[in-house]
């Protein structure tokens, strides 16, 4: 008779710190307690969360949060990346974002990640060519979180959106891991052109308020970009670039510029 193999447990360090940040949460303040345990505790995965809470902030009279549910569930059971894509963007803004201090935050109250988890499903419909549900989808996405991103775009893993008012990316731009977006950034076309018309970030690369970057070009990785410029020709990797129309201004200031999060201009550079 074949031994029978006990069943190994799976591990999953970011859930466990997220279900314990829960429970202390309830613990300090009771009166949250109903939303920490729908959208947490009553939950045995990351992606079960995830899908919950996305459809709890995305449902309409037009669209109920049972139906988007599903719709969110379908795309996370059929697509495993979407939960790891989760993790590396929780632990990136707790990396980076001084204001977090528990994956909780994020995933009860940054916008920022929970428009990405949203697109991410968005993207998910986009690639099954269920084109309408993923137009539909980004449609929420805007007028809940004022965040606009095109369900075609291709979008990397650890990405942080910081306080997400008023992004814009392009249907066929496409961002690296690792990339760190802050406030009013667009990725977009420079007119009424059509095809392949949007950025394509590398990874590591930090995108300044306000910033603009227009058209088919690269930005080579680990780069910076200063708020308020306007990009519109190629950024070779690991330099700094500021200015309408931005120019080079120096080098990245460190190797990893979307992680130190150091948007100064100064004599290092």
């Amino acid at each position: 008779m074949a031994e029978v193999q006990p069943k190994v447990k799976s591990v999953d360090p970011v859930w466990d710190r997220l279900r314990q940040e829960a429970r202390e949460a309830i613990a300090h303040e009771p009166l949250l307690g109903g939303l920490v345990h729908s959208t947490v505790l009553h939950h045995d995965s990351l992606s079960a969360a995830l899908t919950f809470r996305i459809s709890m902030k995305l449902a309409s009279p037009e669209m109920p949060e049972q139906m988007l549910r599903e719709i969110a569930d379908e795309a996370h059971r059929e697509d495993p990346t979407l939960a790891n894509d989760a993790r590396a963007d929780l632990t990136a803004v707790m990396d980076r974002d001084p204001a977090c201090h528990r994956y909780l935050q994020a995933l009860l109250y940054f916008k920022g990640f929970q428009a990405i988890q949203a697109y991410r499903v968005a993207h998910w419909l986009w690639r099954e060519e269920r084109f309408d549900l993923a137009y539909f989808v980004q449609m929420r996405i805007s007028e809940v979180f004022g965040v606009d991103i095109h369900p075609g775009a291709r979008i990397g893993k650890g990405i942080m959106i910081d306080h997400a008012h008023s992004i814009v990316i392009g249907g066929t731009a496409v961002v690296g891991d690792n990339v760190s977006i802050l406030q009013s950034v667009t990725l977009g076309g420079t007119g009424k052109e059509e095809g392949d018309r949007h950025p394509k970030i590398g990874d590591g690369v930090l995108i300044g308020a306000g910033a603009k970057v227009l058209g088919n070009i690269k930005v080579g990785h680990c780069s910076r970009i200063a708020a308020g410029s306007v990009v519109l020709n190629e950024v070779p990797p690991m330099k700094t670039v500021a200015g309408v129309p931005a120019r080079i201004v120096g080098e990245a200031g460190c190797d990893q510029p979307a992680v130190s999060m150091d948007q100064v201009i100064g004599s290092k550079d």
